[in-house]
């Protein structure tokens, strides 16, 4: 029984070990523009992560985003959209058609990067390391819908998960962006 506890407490250990060695910041994704994003530049601010899509009874929540950033933009917080079409076919268009549709309107002028999906089989890495523990090194989540936010701290470690119908400025986001 005790080498079985100690096996148990090895694998937990190398587990967290390489959970940490990864962070937000290791990872490059595409932009909306086709270009790369290393994440490595947001070093140093807080990020919310938040998968949109254009035809979602929570897209006026893009107004709220867009008023959020530029409330914090200055003040180290940045958001990023990631179009996703994983839920009932909601995002279905091109990274163009979405980026012309986030512009016109909800003049959308945080990052958007290029559609990816959040779930599934050929979920995209970033939201592997979001969502499993073993990646994170903090916590499992599902991404229950569009918009669902995620907060990374200034050192690219995820702090926590904000489900789809809590607005991106509720009273625990801005007490997170503010450090209250």
């Amino acid at each position: 029984m005790k080498i079985l506890g100690m096996i148990i407490l090895l694998a937990t250990t190398l587990s967290t070990t390489n959970a940490q060695n990864v962070s937000f910041h290791s990872f490059v994704v595409t932009d909306i523009d086709g270009n790369e994003f290393p994440l490595s530049k947001l070093k140093g601010k807080k990020v919310m992560v938040v998968n949109t899509a254009s035809k979602c009874g929570f897209t006026p929540q893009y107004e709220d985003l867009q008023a959020l950033y530029d409330k914090y933009k200055d003040k180290n917080f940045i958001i990023i959209g990631f179009p996703a079409n994983n839920f009932m076919g909601q995002e279905p268009g091109t990274n163009q058609e979405i980026k012309e549709f986030c512009t016109t309107r909800f003049s959308v002028s945080f990052p958007m990067m290029a559609k990816i999906s959040v779930k599934g089989n050929d979920i995209h890495p970033l939201y592997q390391w979001l969502t499993q523990k073993s990646m994170n090194g903090v916590m499992d989540s599902e991404v229950k819908w569009n918009f669902q936010k995620y907060l990374i701290d200034e050192n690219g470690k995820l702090v926590d998960v904000i489900p789809p119908k809590e607005k991106p400025n509720s009273e625990k986001v801005i007490k997170w962006i503010e450090g209250n």
